[in-house]
């Protein structure tokens, strides 16, 4: 048997590499990003400052008020760009380091992190390092397919492959 045929029968070996999801702010959007990033076995933590707004955490998943160690094996997905504490958030996640950082966001709209990471005095390269929009272009309207999308852009993106339908 090939190794596609391995892995469609669910035969292939597990990813070694350790991964995990951060997702940053309960949201509805988050509580699917957490149940599915688990599916597709990263760690996941979700990170929401203000404990009064912890009101829809999946069952089995608990919400920290302090972001996460961070490190190369992170990736973070902001999932409001609303919040007053964007700016502090995205500046803590950044500089620990993760391996992606991106904000949920209409791409034909401007990034409110941009202005919250300048006034903090992040340099360029840093607000470089943020992601917006996050995810495949499917056309997500709601808050499973927004996840969805987003969670096939990262695993693209660790496979180093563009996403979509192109196999060359």
């Amino acid at each position: 048997m090939s190794e596609t045929c391995d892995v469609a029968h669910g035969t292939a070996p597990a990813d070694p590499g350790v991964r995990t999801l951060v997702a940053v702010f309960a949201s509805p959007v988050s509580r699917f990003l957490l149940k599915f990033a688990k599916d597709l076995g990263y760690h996941v933590a979700l990170f929401e400052p203000d404990p009064a707004r912890v009101t829809d955490v999946p069952e089995g998943f608990e919400a920290d008020t302090a972001l996460p160690p961070l490190d190369a094996s992170a990736d973070v997905v902001v999932t409001d760009h609303h919040r007053p504490e964007l700016g502090a958030v995205l500046k803590a996640a950044l500089e620990g380091k993760p391996r992606w950082v991106g904000v949920l966001g209409n791409p034909r709209h401007p990034g409110p992190h941009v202005a919250a990471l300048q006034g903090l005095g992040v340099a360029e390269d840093d607000i470089a390092r943020v992601h917006r929009p996050v995810g495949l272009n499917i056309g997500s309207r709601t808050p499973p397919e927004i996840a969805l999308a987003t969670l096939a852009g990262l695993v693209a993106d660790r496979n180093n492959r563009p996403g979509g339908f192109d196999f060359t």
